[in-house]
């Protein structure tokens, strides 16, 4: 297993990655949101134009995860103005998870995060979404949080925030 992280350089990568996350999306969320609300959801947070602004006006950096130089997940990543670091993304396909590639991609976040001079990665899930939640506490996040987000079009995000300290 040959599993590269290197950041997203150029349009046709980042159509690419934006192309993984529509698939990933409904791969991952179709027993914890309607589809309505993941076509939504893509569109307003994971799709190019959404990234091309994220990148543009937000400061985001994106990571393509490329297993044997086969696309299979992406990571988004903001620095805050404090001393955190925003895990904003981190998604892998279906048929990759449960390998260490998931563990490979936070140890990119943390580099990420500590290179900007952060001493904390904090992030948002689904408080449905136990696969992801089990991840992250099993590598030391801990829940200090919880918020419900209204996205528009009547569709809310009802998460808990994890935060790990460096």
């Amino acid at each position: 297993m040959a599993v590269t992280i290197e950041k997203v350089s150029g349009d046709t990568e980042l159509r690419e990655v934006a192309a993984l996350a529509g698939i990933i999306w409904h791969e991952c969320f179709t027993d914890i949101i309607s589809s309505g609300q993941i076509d939504y959801m893509v569109g307003k947070f994971q799709s190019y134009e959404a990234m091309i602004k994220q990148l543009t006006e937000q400061h985001y950096s994106y990571f393509a995860v490329r297993e044997n130089e086969e696309l299979c997940g992406y990571i988004g990543v903001k620095p805050e103005n404090d001393d955190r670091f925003f895990l904003s993304k981190l998604y892998l396909r279906s048929d990759k998870r449960g390998r260490g590639i998931a563990s490979l991609m936070l140890e990119k976040v943390f580099s990420e995060a500590k290179q900007c001079g952060k001493k904390k990665v904090y992030l948002t899930v689904n408080k449905h979404n136990d696969r992801a939640i089990a991840v992250y506490k099993k590598t030391g996040f801990v829940i200090t949080d919880e918020v419900v987000t209204d996205i528009g079009s009547g569709y809310v995000m009802d998460d808990y925030i994890l935060e790990y300290k460096l």
